[in-house]
């Protein structure tokens, strides 16, 4: 680039583009920080490039951002020795429950949920790379075979075995929020109230609790995966302690809870709700990364 007028008017270009490619990177790597650590190194990737020979910019930034996240994922998948941990749970996008406006309708279609991206977790990384930018952003396989060093064919072929797995393991979900919110707000009552045989009624017989408290956090708030309505209702009485401070908020676009007491963020927890129960629980407890999470403080009142 030459001269401060040059770089200005790369740096408007790219800014309009920010919001999806913070949206690629979220989505292949589930955290909210590395997301920003690769967008921030499209941009620095940009500025050592000649962008006269760069015909589309919104696809050349895209290929690039999932480029950098697949060589992160890789160096994450290198560097672990045993299978990802399953009670991980991703960085939540946690918003106030407020009156919907059209920018916040916007925001919570392009949403992905928490139960989505714990699937996108199993993935290898160049079926989660095939996947987000083929079935999420639409870029040609022309364009990602570069990327994972195969074929267009032997691209798509990525894409659609990681498609089946994504379909096969997502649960289903009730996406309107009213419903969801009644569901809920049982749920606040039932945890509230102590009362054991309420909360069973909420949940499914079936229903999955995933709580990530971090490597720091043991005993009985550490992290477990938690299987059945009568379990996961007693481990949620366990800690009816906390539910005085808990708060209906946005979690990935869906309803779900943050406990934000006045001596700092507790948890988040997004649910999955369908036919009137509650089916998945995603509680992040880590302190560390509940920092990092930014909540504002309207959500404590």
């Amino acid at each position: 680039m030459t001269g401060t007028a040059d770089e200005e008017t790369l740096a408007r270009r790219f800014e309009a583009h920010r919001g999806q490619l913070r949206a690629v990177a979220y989505r292949m790597l589930g955290s909210l920080t590395e997301a920003e650590d690769a967008v921030q190194e499209t941009w620095f990737k940009l500025t050592r490039t000649d962008t006269a020979a760069i015909g589309n910019l919104a696809g050349w930034l895209t290929t690039v951002t999932g480029r950098v996240c697949l060589d992160l994922l890789r160096s994450r998948t290198a560097r672990r020795e045993e299978p990802m941990d399953e009670t991980f749970v991703p960085d939540p996008v946690v918003r106030p429950l407020t009156p919907a406006d059209p920018e916040q309708e916007a925001l919570r279609g392009d949403s992905v949920g928490l139960a989505l991206l714990v699937v996108l977790e199993t993935l290898e990384p160049d079926e989660r790379l095939a996947f987000v930018l083929h079935d999420m952003f639409a870029v040609p396989f022309d364009d990602i075979a570069p990327v994972v060093e195969r074929t267009p064919a032997a691209t798509r072929q990525l894409a659609s075995r990681a498609r089946r797995r994504v379909q096969g393991a997502t649960p289903s979900a009730e996406t309107d929020l009213g419903r969801q919110r009644e569901v809920l707000e049982a749920f606040m009552a039932a945890s509230r109230g102590g009362d054991f045989d309420a909360l069973v009624a909420v949940l499914h017989p079936d229903v999955v609790l995933r709580v990530d408290a971090g490597a720091l956090v043991r005993g009985a708030a550490g992290s477990k995966v938690v299987h059945g309505a009568g379990t996961v209702a007693a481990q949620a009485l366990t800690f009816s302690r906390y539910a005085p401070t808990a708060r209906l908020v946005l979690v990935n676009g869906a309803l779900g809870l943050a406990n934000t007491p006045e001596q700092g963020p507790h948890s988040v927890m997004g649910v999955t709700v369908a036919d009137g129960r509650i089916t998945h629980l995603y509680i992040l407890s880590d302190p560390e990364r509940l920092d990092h999470l930014g909540l504002p403080a309207a959500m404590s009142g």
